[in-house]
């Protein structure tokens, strides 16, 4: 179930954070990807992410926005919080007996964040370049506990989705339609309430991921600014060495105006990279934007993990 999702038509990509609940079904056509329906769900200050409390309001939340969105059908692809996938980049083993799952768990259970136990933790991985890796590790009370969220709210899990894997797609649909960019390696940064997640990609094929614990709510003065930017080159960094000979060719960033502009041109200045913006709504056709409820002016929402979970 903690997987890359498969084709199928129309689904509904959920966002469900620990801050917000985003839920998008897009229709893909061959010129133009239109937004079929859409639903935000903000989180009430008094309720603690993670307790009980938070799963009813998901469950609850859910279950209207479902019902009151004018969804088509209830297959839904779900991703987890960043926060909640471990991710590592291994080159693939030279010689293992069995599964290469087990072989990768052997490998990074004493990096793990919860208790290394094999039989609670599910791994999966992402192919890359040059024999790279990326490894992704869980805790499968985790998936339960999100499973039972959307069953409660009656809606059909299709698959847990990768978010790497989707932002990656969302990317390649809206902002890498030139034959140019089916060979360009590109940093993609969501900047998310409370953390940013960044994926250097070659088109849809993620070469490396990582998640950064400062978010939009951290980014109002220039040290919170310089925290992000130090952890972002940490990444570049470790993904250069890992990929030789390979370059980075541009930032983009998926979270439309999640933060000020003048924080973008902060942060592209600093990492020395050709940025461009990649709002994900106004990439997107809205038919009937009165019908969703839904406001393109609202930029303080990114849009990219839902969207690139619908299109997977």
């Amino acid at each position: 179930m903690f997987g890359f999702g498969k084709k199928q038509s129309h689904v509904i990509g959920v966002d469900l954070g620990n801050d917000c609940l985003k839920m998008a079904q897009l229709a893909n056509g061959t010129e133009e990807t239109h937004l079929m329906a859409g639903q935000y769900v903000s989180r009430p200050a008094d309720i603690t992410p993670g307790t009980a409390r938070w799963q009813r309001w998901a469950i609850e939340g859910l279950r209207e926005a479902a019902a009151n969105g004018n969804f088509k059908g209830k297959d839904v692809v779900a991703a987890l919080p960043a926060n909640d996938v471990f991710i590592d980049h291994l080159k693939w083993p030279k010689k293992f007996d069995g599964r290469i799952e087990d072989a990768l768990f052997a490998k990074v259970r004493q990096k793990l964040p919860f208790e290394p136990i094999e039989k609670n933790t599910m791994i999966k991985y992402i192919p890359a370049e040059q024999d790279g890796l990326i490894v992704l590790a869980t805790e499968r009370t985790v998936i339960d506990h999100h499973l039972a969220i959307y069953e409660r709210a009656g809606l059909v899990i299709h698959s847990i989705g990768v978010w790497p894997v989707a932002l990656a797609q969302c990317y390649a649909q809206f902002f890498g339609r030139r034959k140019s960019d089916l060979e360009a390696v590109v940093l993609l940064l969501d900047i998310q309430p409370e953390c940013t997640n960044m994926v250097i990609s070659r088109h849809k094929n993620p070469l490396y991921a990582c998640s950064v614990p400062v978010g939009a709510r951290h980014l109002k003065d220039e040290p919170a600014v310089g925290r992000l930017v130090m952890e972002l080159t940490a990444g570049r960094r470790e993904f250069l060495a890992l990929y030789k000979n390979v370059q980075i060719e541009r930032l983009i960033f998926l979270s439309g105006l999640a933060v000020e502009a003048e924080v973008y041109r902060t942060i592209a200045k600093q990492l020395e990279v050709q940025a461009q913006m990649g709002d994900c709504m106004a990439a997107v056709e809205i038919r009937d934007p009165d019908r969703f409820g839904l406001e393109r002016r609202n930029g303080t929402a990114s849009w990219a993990l839902a969207f690139g979970l619908s299109l997977s």
